[in-house]
């Protein structure tokens, strides 16, 4: 089974953003704005993604708005919305029921007991909300090129993800949801770095892994592909990692992008013509052969000398 899948590498589009960090309260009472013109661009990323044969698209970390947590300012958790019935979810459900497509969007998310967390919900073809994964491993700290605060902002994943009927994880941490185009894993942005995440959401059954991630500086660019490589290679799975491209006003950070798939025996081409999106054929039939190096790690892996791994 061949799935064409794809991923968005955007930044914030709404146009009038302040010009410096200082004048960011002038935001206050528009933020509604901010994230309906970024909703609006995302849907016709994912109508041109559709065009070009795409069934499954993930929307970058955090898609309605800019990346905030570059600084500290509280007015942005008014972007927070229900992961279900909130205005962006609705709208990705109506699109995703008009164009037959199965959709990963990342939203930061208020629940009804009011904790917050940056969340990805996982919504099929006929526009109905398989279930949702909160991100685990948080980042607070800075690199040469600036602050990630998100501590500041949402919490760590509680496991308490909401589930349906066609999450196949026994690991409430790690849902893995069955779909028409295979079994689908997200983790977000940090949690790539942690080798219990993709272990966990192979272990469980994924097939195809979206990591929609905000990310820059010289050490995570580096990384950004050899991560995913090893990760693809060493628990057999396929990888969509995708990342904003860009800077974005008033901060003026600059995102690296290079957003790419990549599977058990290298990276995959990208057969997008748009600037902003990636398309890729995921062979998922490529998990279940032969691997070609001669390996067999799942039947070699010594389960009574690695504690915890059975």
């Amino acid at each position: 089974m061949t799935v064409r899948a794809a991923l968005t590498q955007t930044v914030n589009v709404y146009a009038p953003m302040p010009a410096r960090v200082e004048d960011l309260p002038s935001l206050e009472g528009r933020l509604l704005e901010v994230r309906r013109a970024n909703v609006d661009h995302h849907l016709a990323l994912m109508a041109a993604a559709k065009a070009e044969g795409a069934q499954v698209i993930c929307f970058g970390e955090l898609f309605p708005g800019p990346y905030f947590a570059l600084t500290h300012h509280p007015m942005w958790t008014a972007l927070a919305e229900d992961a279900r019935d909130g205005e962006t979810v609705s709208r990705v459900r109506a699109a995703a029921r008009k164009l037959g497509m199965i959709a990963i969007a990342p939203i930061y998310e208020r629940d009804p007991s009011g904790g917050r967390f940056n969340t990805a919900v996982v919504i099929d073809e006929q526009g109905e909300v398989l279930g949702t994964y909160r991100k685990t491993h948080i980042p607070h700290g800075k690199n040469e090129q600036g602050s990630f605060l998100e501590g500041f902002y949402y919490d760590r994943s509680d496991g308490k993800n909401a589930l349906g009927p066609r999450n196949v994880s026994k690991n409430p941490h790690f849902p893995v949801f069955e779909t028409s185009v295979g079994r689908l894993g997200v983790a977000i942005c940090y949690d790539r770095h942690f080798e219990g995440v993709l272990w966990s959401l192979a272990h469980e059954g994924a097939q195809l892994v979206f990591c929609p991630a905000v990310t820059f500086g010289e050490k995570s660019q580096r990384m950004w592909h050899l991560e995913f490589q090893v990760d693809a290679a060493r628990h057999n799975v396929f990888i969509g990692g995708s990342n904003r491209k860009g800077v974005e006003p008033p901060w003026n950070q600059p995102y690296f992008g290079e957003s790419h798939f990549t599977g058990p025996n290298g990276k995959l081409a990208n057969l997008s013509r748009h600037p902003e999106l990636i398309v890729s054929d995921v062979a998922l039939g490529e998990l279940s052969a032969p691997d070609p190096s001669g390996w067999n790690l799942k039947r070699d892996l010594r389960h009574d000398i690695y504690s915890g791994r059975k």
